[in-house]
């Protein structure tokens, strides 16, 4: 089953997309923590979600977490399951309002990076973490004893 979860290519350049991914959801997760009226808690309350208070730790704590074994390669397509689940309500909750009142094209101009956030967790989910990762470390380990 670990040999599964970890599998992944042998590609040099699936480095950028996890540095992208990774980078993005770790910092995001932190300010939800650092700026909790603006980018969590309250954030949340504003849009409408339930128990924004609980609702922005467990989002805050997901996205560090996941974009940290993200960057890091660990248990990389694991880990872009819930950044996936993140940004599918991210879409949902906070874009549809936008192209309810001002359109497709203002709706997509400001989903741009919640679709390239979406479209990389998807393509970790896909490919694995590639070939600079804990998880190519760990599968080639398993395979030599």
């Amino acid at each position: 089953m670990l040999q599964k979860l970890i599998n992944t290519d042998n590609s040099k350049t699936t480095i950028l997309i996890r540095l992208m991914v990774g980078v993005v959801f770790l910092s995001e997760g932190i300010q939800k923590f650092l700026f909790p009226d603006t980018l969590g808690a309250g954030r949340f309350a504003k849009i409408g979600l339930p128990s924004p208070e609980f609702l922005g730790n467990f989002v805050g704590f997901f996205e560090i977490l996941c974009g940290a074994l993200i960057l890091i390669g660990l248990f990389t397509r694991l880990a872009s399951i819930p950044i996936i689940i993140i940004m599918l309500v991210a879409i949902a909750t906070t874009k549809a309002e936008v192209l309810k009142n001002d359109g497709f094209w203002e709706m997509l101009h400001g989903s741009r990076t919640d679709w390239a956030m979406l479209l990389g967790g998807i393509f970790i989910l896909i490919e694995g973490a590639g070939k600079w990762s804990l998880d190519k470390e760990l599968n080639q380990n398993g395979r030599e004893k």
